[in-house]
C-alpha cells in the first residue's frame, strides 16, 4: 500500500513546487488532475509531458495517472442521447489515455460527476448503455497503453448517475474488461447505506484504486472518519494499488493538507497492522 497525493490539492503552486513538497512529506505517488496544466490534454505538446514525467521523476515521485478527467472541458458527455456527442466524448477519452500513458500512469479515474449525469428524459437503464458504448469504444486503446479506467461511485449530491458501488458495477459488468474496473472514495461511499468496510471487502476483486479523504470534504484526519478500519480492511483484501489523498476544500492550506494527511495516514496504518497481527495471532 503506497500513498500519493492529488496534484490540485496545491492548487495555483507550479507543479514542480508541488511534486517537491509531496515528496519531502513522504508521498510515493502524485495523481495528476489535467485540467491544472490545459484545458484541454490535446493542447498539451510531447515536450511538455516529457518535462512534467522528468519532474516527478526528479523527486523520486511516481505519476500514478488522472482523476478530473473531464473536468473544465465543454462537449463531452458519458450518457448524452446524442451519439455525435458520445463519440466525441470516447475520442477524447482515447486521448487521456494517451497522455496518461506519456506521463508513465496506468489508472484514469473517472468521476467527472458533471459530465455523466443523466439528462432529463434519459433513464438509468439508457444511461448504462450510452456508457458501456463510450467506454467499450475505448478499451483497445486502454489495452493498448496498458491503462485501467477506474470507474468511481459518486455521491447523490453530485451527480445522479452511478451513486453507489452496486449501480457502478453493473456498468463494469457490461464491459467483462480487465481494463475497467472500480474505483472507491471515502467520502463517496459514507454516503452509502452499506458499511464503507464491507464495501472495501465485497468489491476486493475489482478494486483498481481508491482516494483517501474526509466527508467534510478535507483530508482524512480532518474530519471524524476514522481511518484505521479502512487501511485494517485494505491490508485485509492484500488491496497492491494505490491509497490517494483527494480534497475539494482547500481551507486549511496546500502545506496542511498535504502534511497532515500523511502523517495521519501513517499512524493509521501502523495501528491497523497492529491489529492485524494482534488478530493472526489470537
Amino acid at each position: 500500500m503506497r500513498f500519493a497525493i492529488c496534484n490540485e490539492t496545491f492548487v495555483d503552486w507550479p507543479l514542480e513546487k508541488g511534486f517537491a513538497f509531496a515528496a519531502e512529506c513522504g508521498y510515493a505517488g502524485v495523481e495528476i488532475a489535467p485540467f491544472t496544466i490545459s484545458r484541454y490534454v490535446t493542447d498539451i505538446p510531447a515536450a511538455v509531458r516529457r518535462e512534467i514525467r522528468r519532474e516527478a521523476a526528479a523527486v523520486g515521485l511516481e505519476i500514478v495517472g488522472l482523476h478530473w478527467l473531464l473536468a473544465k472541458t465543454e462537449g463531452f458527455h458519458l450518457t448524452s442521447p446524442d451519439p455525435v456527442v458520445r463519440r466525441r466524448t470516447a475520442d477524447y477519452l482515447r486521448e487521456l489515455v494517451r497522455f496518461c500513458a506519456d506521463l508513465g500512469g496506468r489508472i484514469l479515474v473517472f468521476g467527472s460527476p458533471a459530465q455523466r449525469s443523466l439528462p432529463s428524459g434519459v433513464s438509468f437503464d439508457q444511461g448504462l448503455v450510452y456508457a458501456a458504448e463510450v467506454f467499450q469504444s475505448i478499451v483497445p486503446e486502454l489495452e493498448k497503453n496498458g491503462i485501467v479506467l477506474a470507474v468511481e461511485p459518486l455521491s447523490p449530491s453530485e451527480t445522479n448517475f452511478l451513486c453507489t458501488a452496486a449501480e457502478a458495477m453493473q456498468l463494469i459488468n457490461m464491459l467483462r474488461s480487465p481494463h475497467v474496473q472500480l474505483h472507491l472514495d471515502c467520502k463517496a461511499m459514507a454516503s452509502e447505506k452499506i458499511p464503507i468496510e464491507k464495501l472495501i471487502r465485497d468489491h476486493a476483486t475489482v478494486l483498481a484504486h481508491f482516494h483517501a479523504n474526509d466527508p467534510n470534504r478535507q483530508g482524512p484526519g480532518f474530519g471524524s472518519l476514522d481511518f484505521v478500519p479502512i487501511l485494517r480492511t485494505l491490508l485485509e483484501i492484500k488491496y497492491q494499488g494505490w491509497v490517494s489523498v483527494e480534497v475539494f476544500d482547500y481551507t486549511p492550506g496546500p502545506e496542511a493538507l498535504a502534511k497532515k494527511s500523511i502523517e495521519y495516514l501513517r499512524v493509521c496504518l501502523e495501528k491497523a497492522r497492529e491489529q492485524e497481527i494482534e488478530n493472526n495471532s489470537a
